[in-house]
């Protein structure tokens, strides 16, 4: 199980130093991985009194792609990952393009992850279409896999037509991995068809465990093979104890996470706090984050 962090998009602060000290100190530490969030825009909720989204305009986000450019001179082994980008509010090609050039520079250390996103505000804003987000995104994972892997492409889909061109230079990987978030059936069965790996976003308990089988029974059902299937769950160190940490980086090994991503945000930490605590989580509970491969 490889062992990485979840960048602290919201606490860690806009001051670019904190931000390489972060991904280099995670480097330096073992860890394998960054993770990301993705958000374009936060709503104001002055006007919207019944708002019960996960953010607002009050919460910070670095935007991966850019942030990604600037960690790639940073760093030489951690595999940077979006987790997850909204996919289906953006230009398809754009993003096949922007994600080959992050391959690029880091030598091949993009690992994509995609959903369909729950914020109507930000797919106004960007002119993309917030109720087709599910089954657009399907045609936008086989074209961004075509563009990836052939230097000129022509494609016709439902919502994407490219004549007789393609991207260059083509990325590292070819295809680079897309893994998807998201929960309900459908999401597992998308999964289940065209991802590489899942974001799970739950407990390591029984009930993780039963949807971990279910994805791996629909990954079988659509033919392909259920052990190749990744998984990167996430544990919160926002509890403070080291054994409690501990438990549930082996309950997640148990239950077959080929990936743990561990999150320090929602505890009140310092951008300086949020580097401490990956020290010591790495001190003390990691063990092994510098041998897990």
């Amino acid at each position: 199980m490889r062992i990485g962090v979840v960048f602290p998009q919201t606490e860690i602060g806009p001051d670019p130093s904190f931000v390489k000290d972060y991904a280099q100190t995670a480097e330096a530490l073992g860890y394998k991985h960054l993770l990301v969030y993705d958000h374009v825009l936060g709503a104001g909720i002055e006007h919207r009194p019944d708002w019960r989204g996960a953010y607002t305009a009050t919460d910070q986000f670095h935007e991966p792609f850019v942030l990604f450019g600037y960690l790639a001179g940073l760093t030489s082994e951690l595999e940077l990952v979006m987790g997850v980008l909204v996919l289906p509010q953006r230009q398809t090609a754009l993003v096949a393009k922007q994600a080959a050039e992050v391959d690029v520079l880091t030598g091949g250390r993009l690992r994509l992850g995609v959903g369909v996103g729950w914020n109507a505000v930000e797919y106004e804003a960007l002119g993309e279409d917030f109720g087709n987000r599910g089954k657009r995104s399907e045609e936008q994972i086989e074209l961004l896999r075509a563009l990836w892997t052939e230097p000129v492409i022509n494609f016709k889909g439902k919502w994407h037509t490219v004549t007789d061109a393609g991207i260059n230079p083509l990325p590292v990987q070819r295809p680079i991995p897309i893994w998807i978030g998201g929960y309900a059936d459908s999401v597992l069965r998308r999964t289940a068809r065209l991802g590489d790996g899942w974001f799970p976003q739950m407990a390591p308990n029984d009930a993780a465990r039963e949807v971990i089988a279910k994805l791996r029974a629909y990954t079988a059902e659509a033919g392909r093979d259920p052990d190749a299937m990744g998984i990167d769950a996430r544990i919160s160190l926002k509890t403070d104890s080291p054994d409690i940490w501990r438990a549930a980086t082996e309950a997640w090994r148990d239950i077959g996470a080929t990936h743990l991503s561990i999150n320090t945000m929602g505890a009140g930490l310092s951008p300086a706090e949020h580097i401490r605590q990956i020290e010591r989580y790495a001190k003390e509970a990691g063990g092994s984050v510098k041998r897990n491969a």
